[in-house]
């Protein structure tokens, strides 16, 4: 059989590879998206969705049945710094409110929505290698679930496999103003913990995120220098229950009551970094082309946000309304510029500052 032509394959289909599909499936073209997860299937993230992601979401139709599966919204977001100072910042006027959905509810909903939209998805298959036609990348082989090879050719091939994107690693995509890790951490799911809403503790050098989420669960995840990690993960419970327990009792809660639900998930891989997002007959999105530290719990938003800039830039290449590498310069232009000011807030927080630090930074904003 030979291969057949798509307008764009995608690498991946979560959480910035789905929602790629299902644009571009949408706008006319014919997309196929491989991921070699199976769905619904589980995935190390930060979960939270800013509500600016919300807002996304809800533009493409897909926000209400994320919540009709149980993903409770977030109203407000409360700060606390050490024992003292809480700053509330409630849901921005116009748009829904945060989410933290579990990683199984998320993608799949995304993934069903791709489907709908008319793009092909296959499950199961994993990147081998791209194709190259001279100085451009022309598709991709790969394994399919049932060990058989098979190729595809693209007009593109966009990479949405994440930090360690095997798209990126073969296109040798320059990497820029990168910083190293600077935090560490663990995450877990708790039943008994009503944390009111979301809560970002920073507390002697620790930083604790807690979010509700799906089915009555809180997730609770600790950071710590990245220093620190060898010790932390030589004993993993102690070191989060005495650093969680000191966080929150600043929020009014406790775990005593409480228990966990399933492991511990965590890693010291906080690298961040920007990628050229594109190239001959390739491009990247989500955290395949920019990666930042977790702390802020940017990432989904940010990748549904990159996505509708890339599926603009790759409409007007495709449809011949602009020259590709143009379109695709613009991309990256936009995406740093919206990227920009998060990535440098962030690379302060996972600093993990004191509380004399955060205030002297939130002083000196303009006005």
């Amino acid at each position: 059989m030979l291969p057949r032509m798509y307008d764009a394959i995608i690498v991946g289909a979560r959480c910035a590879g789905a929602p790629a599909a299902m644009l571009l499936a949408r706008s006319g073209y014919r997309v196929l998206a491989i991921d070699r997860s199976t769905f619904p299937s589980d995935i190390m993230s930060t979960h939270f969705i800013q509500p600016q992601g919300a807002a996304r979401l809800e533009r493409w139709g897909v926000l209400q049945r994320v919540l009709d599966a149980g993903t409770p919204p977030i109203e407000r977001v409360t700060m606390h710094l050490g024992s003292d100072v809480a700053m509330e910042s409630p849901a921005p006027p116009g748009l829904p409110p945060a989410i933290c959905p579990r990683r199984t509810i998320l993608d799949a909903i995304l993934v069903d929505a791709a489907r709908e939209a008319g793009a092909e998805v296959r499950e199961g298959a994993t990147l081998q290698d791209l194709l190259i036609d001279g100085d451009r990348v022309a598709g991709i082989r790969a394994r399919a679930r049932d060990g058989v090879i098979f190729e595809e050719h693209a007009r593109v091939v966009i990479g949405a496999d994440g930090m360690h994107s095997a798209v990126a690693r073969i296109v040798r995509a320059p990497e820029y103003d990168t910083h190293p890790a600077m935090t560490c951490g663990y995450y877990a799911y708790w039943a008994g913990v009503d944390p009111q809403g979301a809560h970002l503790c920073l507390n002697n050098r620790t930083g604790m995120l807690a979010f509700p989420t799906n089915d009555g669960l809180t997730c609770i995840a600790l950071m710590r220098p990245i220093d620190d990690f060898d010790a932390f993960r030589r004993d993993i419970d102690a070191t989060y229950r005495r650093h969680v327990t000191a966080c929150l009792r600043l929020i009014g809660s406790q775990l005593p009551a409480a228990t966990i639900e399933g492991r511990y998930i965590g890693t010291a891989d906080t690298r961040n970094y920007f990628r050229r997002p594109y190239g001959p007959g390739w491009a990247l999105v989500g955290d395949a082309g920019y990666h930042r530290d977790p702390v802020t719990g940017l990432g989904i938003s940010d990748a549904f946000r990159d996505v509708e800039f890339l599926v603009e830039a790759l409409d007007a290449a495709l449809s011949g309304r602009e020259p590709a590498d143009e379109a695709l310069a613009a991309y990256e232009r936009r995406r740093n510029e919206a990227a920009r000011p998060d990535y440098d807030r962030t690379l302060f927080f996972a600093s993990l500052p004191s509380k004399e630090q955060v205030l002297a930074a939130m002083a000196s904003q303009p006005a």
